[in-house]
């Protein structure tokens, strides 16, 4: 977390994948790639609580999708799911620093239900608490680790096909984390990021298990990604940070497996 003040950040990047299936096998005719566009607010201020300084942040996606499962693909533009938090608390001890939030989910995305071509937002409200922490040295090496859990509510606008009955899916809770190792020489900075996805619940539709039996994922449907890629960052002498990364990943089942390329800026203001 940077000093207090407000900030101005910007993800850009692309995703290309395939769905796997529960094996990790690749799922013929199912694929996905997404160029996407995140605005973010966020504002440190000087006031303390439990001893940290007091935080605030809001993202605003933007996204263009275009998806194919089996019978052709469909392109959609839209807003995605915002994200805020009214509680982020940050640490400084030496060569540590900390930060824990509470981050909500807010069903804002476009979404059609029967039709998940066209679809952008998750369609229900989540919350995840989110803890984070940093190493840095004075010779410039930096370990980085967020942890996040996600706890989802169920979307009541599900259809498993345009026409057909509304039906209540709640897909599983999830634990996502972040990471980075690195070392910065100067204003230039260099290392290995990724994260790795694990979903710890089943999906359930109408209160049961998802059997196998319902398309080409494993009962449940739990899904695991794990990806990484080099990092690259540079600091302008005004204080922006400017950061590009490209994470491949390298085991996915039950979910989207491909290669992510974005840039992120970071500037005050």
């Amino acid at each position: 977390m940077p000093p207090p003040g407000d900030y101005f950040l910007n993800y850009f990047g692309y995703y290309d994948g395939d769905l796997r299936d529960g094996d990790g096998d690749k799922v013929p005719g199912a694929s996905v790639t997404a160029w996407f566009d995140a605005l973010r607010w966020v504002k440190v201020t000087d006031q303390q609580l439990l001893g940290g300084n007091w935080a605030m942040h809001v993202i605003l996606p933007v996204v263009q999708q275009e998806l194919a499962l089996g019978a052709g693909s469909k392109t959609v533009t839209g807003l995605g799911d915002l994200v805020f938090s009214p509680l982020v608390v940050a640490w400084h001890s030496g060569n540590w620093h900390w930060v824990a939030a509470l981050d909500f989910y807010a069903p804002t995305g476009k979404y059609k239900s029967g039709e998940p071509r066209k679809n952008i937002g998750a369609n229900y409200w989540s919350v995840e608490p989110v803890f984070a922490a940093t190493w840095l040295s004075e010779n410039g090496w930096e370990v980085s680790a967020k942890f996040m859990y996600n706890i989802k509510a169920k979307n009541n606008d599900f259809r498993p096909a345009p026409g057909a009955p509304k039906m209540d899916y709640e897909s599983g809770d999830e634990l996502h984390i972040d990471y980075l190792v690195g070392k910065r020489f100067g204003p230039w900075g260099a290392g290995l990021s990724g994260y790795y996805v694990k979903q710890t619940t089943d999906d359930e539709l109408g209160g049961r298990k998802i059997p196998a039996a319902i398309g080409p994922w494993s009962a449940g449907r739990r899904g695991e990604v794990f990806a990484i890629g080099p990092s690259v960052s540079y600091t302008t002498k005004g204080g922006t940070l400017l950061v590009a990364q490209w994470q491949h990943e390298t085991e996915a089942e039950n979910r989207f497996r491909g290669d992510k390329a974005w840039f992120k800026l970071v500037t005050p203001f």
